[in-house]
């Protein structure tokens, strides 16, 4: 199949930030009053959600303006954590993958995180030059369907491919009308992908 631009989600399919996500919103919630340990575990079956959605997950005792100064505080300990952490939790061959499929088509992201997180990810990786455009959830404030619509027209894509690696990714392109590749190595599940892949960097065998 011929795609003119591959668009790829980030959390279970670039890198997984679980572990230093729960630390934040654990830190979080205790500085908000709510004592509440989050593990990594727990985020694995949320991460591809929006923040607001995971909030209510984790936090279904809380009240809105609980949820609000938490997933406040949250993102701001996020950043911290991610910007000082020197351990690499990308998965395998990500940024050289991401660097050879540049070369020949346009690589994207697609993301229902906060705003700066998928900033984060490309400096970490240094990919930010090989990147051509990015759209997330913190930006427009819409889900991953319309995030994906949007990225696809303002680039005039014609015939574009998304990576993800969760049921949420599969639905998300299929309201877009956008083909869909499965991670496996990720935190969820597939029904009817067009290709799955075991390790981010088969990706390129398939876009050749």
């Amino acid at each position: 199949m011929n795609f003119d631009a591959v668009i790829l989600d980030v959390d279970g399919t670039l890198w997984d930030s679980t572990e230093l996500v729960a630390k934040a919103w654990t830190k979080a919630s205790k500085e908000c009053g709510i004592d509440k340990v989050i593990t990594k575990d727990v985020l694995k079956g949320l991460f591809g959600k929006t923040m607001h959605e995971i909030a209510d997950a984790l936090l279904p005792e809380a009240t809105q303006e609980q949820k609000n100064q938490i997933m406040y505080a949250c993102v701001y300990e996020e950043d911290r954590v991610l910007q000082e952490n020197k351990e690499d939790i990308s998965y395998p061959d990500v940024s050289e993958t991401i660097k050879n499929i540049s070369r020949k088509i346009p690589v994207c992201i697609v993301s229902n995180c906060q705003k700066g997180y998928i900033d984060l990810f490309m400096e970490k990786n240094n990919v930010t030059k090989y990147v051509t455009d990015t759209e997330c959830y913190g930006n427009t404030g819409k889900g991953k369907a319309e995030n994906l619509r949007i990225l696809i027209e303002r680039n005039g894509f014609q015939h574009p491919v998304y990576v993800g690696d969760t049921i949420m990714d599969e639905q998300a392109c299929n309201q877009a009308g956008v083909p869909f590749i499965y991670a496996s190595y990720g935190f969820g599940k597939a029904e009817n992908p067009i290709f799955t892949i075991d390790s981010f960097k088969k990706l390129e065998n398939i876009l050749n």
